[in-house]
């Protein structure tokens, strides 16, 4: 029999990985459709799901939480052509965000209005959203 403080660290060894299995990377994922029914994320699912996300805040607008990012671009013509990325993206994945598309920066918005709040979905499509900056 292993002594007890080695048996917690395979314990705590084996629910780490658990957990990694479970939280397969956002950007990866698929959204699911959601209804006024669905369940927005908790605070410990926050928790989760933030550092994959570390440049985006979660801000209140009117009582509702929401994940906003500012992307940076030289001009107004690659701000135009990221804004549409994300709406290919957003249209294939039947999730859509606010999109504000000035010159020189693009500001995303993600939340589910069918709750007034983050679900999962809104971690997937912003992590889907720095993939598409990054290419």
């Amino acid at each position: 029999m292993l002594p007890v403080t080695l048996r917690s660290r395979e314990e705590f060894g084996k629910t780490q990985k658990q957990e990694a299995k479970k939280m397969t990377q956002l950007k990866q994922q698929k959204c699911e459709a959601c209804s006024k029914n669905s369940l927005p994320v908790t605070e410990a699912e926050i928790e989760q799901l933030k550092p994959q996300i570390p440049d985006w805040k979660i801000i209140n607008v009117e009582g509702e939480s929401r994940l906003e990012r500012v992307y940076s671009f030289p001009n107004f013509k690659t701000a135009l052509e990221f804004t549409n990325r994300v709406g290919d993206e957003a249209e294939k994945e039947g999730h859509h965000p606010a999109l504000l598309t000035e010159w020189g920066k693009v500001t995303v918005t993600w939340w589910t209005h069918a709750i007034s709040g983050l679900h999962k979905n809104d971690f997937i499509m912003a992590a889907k959203t720095d993939e598409i900056y990054v290419r």
